[in-house]
């Protein structure tokens, strides 16, 4: 009697033990996404192709084993996960943006904004200072084309993208942003304290030059805002009632802004149907952007002046002038900020900024990280800023002469 009652005892424990090693066994063989408790949707939207189990291997080590685990915020962890995915992509233009940064934006891009007016991007991941805007703090503290800016406040920029970069530069009118600035030929950085305040971005700049008893004008294009076709009709208008024999077409720190404004002002010189850009999908798809053949510019001699601050739009310009109408280029490389973003609003009030093209210009060259080659190089340096001294746009002027 006594052996079989330990016979059953040991039967109930080897059944306990079979049924708890299979209970363990088979709730850890579970698919990953099935022990991931937190979140919904967990399926939606997931490409059938991807295997996506390590994701969620990973979340639930956190979910089960982090030190501080009640502290977990699951939302902020899904945006952080978007976040690191695109910035894998390796492309500073190609951003996501959570429920309070993408409102800013939203905001930003719609008119004046409060900040340092400089536009900045990237060049082989070091943050750049591609134009301080005319006028604006960061032009009036002394900031250049080609800074690099390695810290902004107390943060380091390394592993920043250009809109994590923008937000931290951007602040109240009043406030302080201190940037650490390193410049082409300095040993060391040196910082740059800016107070913020209302930039409101000038359009163009409009002159004309008595060269030697020939009149050439000067039109400086300082960003294609929204209102830049309109303003540079106006100058068109003017140029035609007067006696021009040439003109000086400067972008030089133009750090862009409107495709369609540079189609516009393209359109002043280019025949009609002419490509004066095209978009490039990577996919063997193509989107032309052609003149619309406004053409009254056309038989006046042009220069362009470029330099490392002309960038997107101001670059499509300068590359249809020149591949179109054989129009000289002068001055310095330009940046090379060549790419198409669209913005997608996404569910929770969240949006993604995503690269979708390549802009070629009408030859095929492509202006991403590429830039513009001028024709002719003249450079200008520090020294001849603060004297007062241009020999890029005098070169441009003696080219007319």
């Amino acid at each position: 009697m006594r052996r079989k009652f330990i016979s059953s005892v040991i039967i109930v424990i080897l059944l306990a033990g079979s049924f708890y090693g299979g209970f363990w066994y088979g709730k850890n063989s579970r698919p990953s996404i099935e022990k991931v408790s937190g979140v919904f949707n967990k399926e939606t939207g997931k490409p059938d192709s991807i295997d996506f189990s390590l994701f969620w291997d990973s979340w639930t080590q956190i979910e089960e084993k982090f030190v501080n685990r009640s502290a977990l915020d699951y939302q902020k962890m899904v945006y952080g996960a978007i976040d690191g995915m695109v910035k894998s992509l390796g492309d500073p233009y190609t951003a996501f943006f959570p429920p309070v940064e993408s409102k800013k934006f939203s905001e930003d891009i719609k008119g004046s904004f409060d900040g340092i007016g400089a536009e900045i991007g990237m060049r082989k991941d070091i943050l750049i200072v591609i134009s301080p805007l005319e006028g604006s703090p960061a032009k009036k503290a002394g900031l250049l084309a080609g800074d690099q800016i390695l810290k902004i406040d107390d943060k380091a920029t390394a592993d920043l993208n250009v809109d994590e970069a923008v937000n931290l530069i951007r602040g109240s009118k009043g406030t302080q942003v201190t940037l650490a600035i390193l410049r082409e030929g300095w040993s060391d950085t040196k910082d740059y304290k800016i107070t913020r305040d209302v930039i409101n971005v000038p359009i163009l700049k409009y002159e004309i030059k008595d060269i030697g008893g020939k009149k050439i004008v000067y039109i400086q294009l300082y960003e294609f805002t929204e209102n830049a076709a309109n303003e540079f009709t106006k100058k068109v208008n003017e140029i035609l009632n007067s006696n021009a024999q040439g003109i000086v077409l400067d972008l030089r720190g133009n750090p862009g802004g409107y495709l369609e404004v540079a189609v516009d002002i393209a359109s002043w010189f280019v025949d009609g149907g002419k490509l004066v850009v095209s978009e490039d999908f990577g996919n063997g798809n193509k989107n032309e952007h052609t003149s619309y053949g406004y053409k009254k510019l056309a038989t006046y001699p042009t220069v362009v002046l470029i330099d490392q601050g002309s960038a997107s739009a101001s670059e499509i310009l300068a590359g249809a002038l020149r591949d179109d109408n054989g129009i000289k280029l002068v001055g310095e490389k330009s940046f090379g900020k060549g790419s198409v973003q669209e913005l997608e609003n996404l569910r929770g009030g969240t949006s993604l900024k995503v690269t979708v093209a390549k802009w070629l210009t009408p030859s095929g060259h492509s202006i991403m990280e590429q830039g513009l080659e001028p024709d002719i190089q003249v450079g200008r340096t520090q020294e001849d800023v603060d004297a007062g001294r241009d020999p890029q746009l005098d070169k441009a002027l003696e080219l007319l002469k």
